[in-house]
């Protein structure tokens, strides 16, 4: 395992165009249950999908009662070595930036300043009929008090939603394509707590690989891609990202 880190390392002291792509693995690393897992929100409830929310008011509240408990889970929680570490390593100057399925901003958190957020932010909500967006703190709270979905106080009587991309929404085309190139311009791409497994998302790292990148997989269970990566670093997600920078 050591030579696996040392390699590793060396591709990124010497890489020019680095790209770090991150899952849920390094986010369950802070405390922030997986919520595809046994347990988790999605294994609970469920599934409201993107059209019902908009056309059903029950549906509304029903998403927005899954997403209070999902609020919980993240709100309080702090980033961890690896969000630290991938943003030291942008600073740094070592990689391009991150770019993440995950929801909960502890990338920016942590200090990382650019960030492709493939399937949007939890921590804000935006109006579907006007495009308003606000921190969604405020919300959350009303919602708790009153039992009633919020409404845009933008527009008056908008459909306020999480300003993440929900079952049957089509990820933001800017930010994917935004992606693809940084995928396809890298030298290495290292994946963080990903199964690789959820497309389009899991294309991303797939494209780079393609296109002549070094491909560094960081999960503690098998991916959807170990068969054409370079390196396969099994384990903790947190635990391989400080070794690695310790070998730079």
């Amino acid at each position: 395992m050591s030579s696996d880190i040392e390699l590793t390392a060396n591709w990124l002291r010497r890489a020019k165009s680095a790209v770090v792509f991150t899952g849920a693995g390094i986010s369950t690393e802070s405390g922030i249950p997986d919520f595809r897992s046994p347990g988790g929100v999605w294994s609970k409830y469920r599934t409201v999908y993107f059209d019902e929310f908009c056309r059903s008011a029950q549906a509304r509240h029903e998403y927005w009662t899954q997403k209070i408990e999902a609020h919980v889970a993240f709100a309080a929680a702090d980033p961890n070595i690896g969000h630290q570490t991938i943003a030291k390593w942008e600073e740094q100057g070592r990689i391009r930036g991150v770019i993440t399925q995950n929801i909960d901003g502890l990338h920016q958190i942590a200090g990382s300043q650019n960030v492709l957020e493939l399937h949007g932010t939890a921590r804000e909500v935006t109006c579907l009929d006007c495009d308003w967006r606000s921190p969604v703190d405020p919300f959350v709270t009303q919602f708790r008090e009153t039992n009633e979905v919020p409404l845009c106080p933008e527009c008056g009587d908008g459909r306020l939603k999480h300003a993440t991309v929900s079952f049957g929404q089509v990820l933001p085309e800017l930010t994917l394509n935004r992606a693809l190139r940084w995928c396809q311009e890298a030298d290495l791409v290292i994946t963080v707590g990903s199964s690789l497994v959820v497309y389009p998302a899991a294309g991303l790292p797939e494209a780079g690989k393609r296109n002549g990148a070094k491909l560094v997989i960081i999960n503690r269970d098998e991916t959807g891609l170990d068969t054409i990566a370079d390196m396969l670093i099994p384990g903790s997600c947190g635990e391989a990202l400080t070794a690695i920078d310790a070998a730079i």
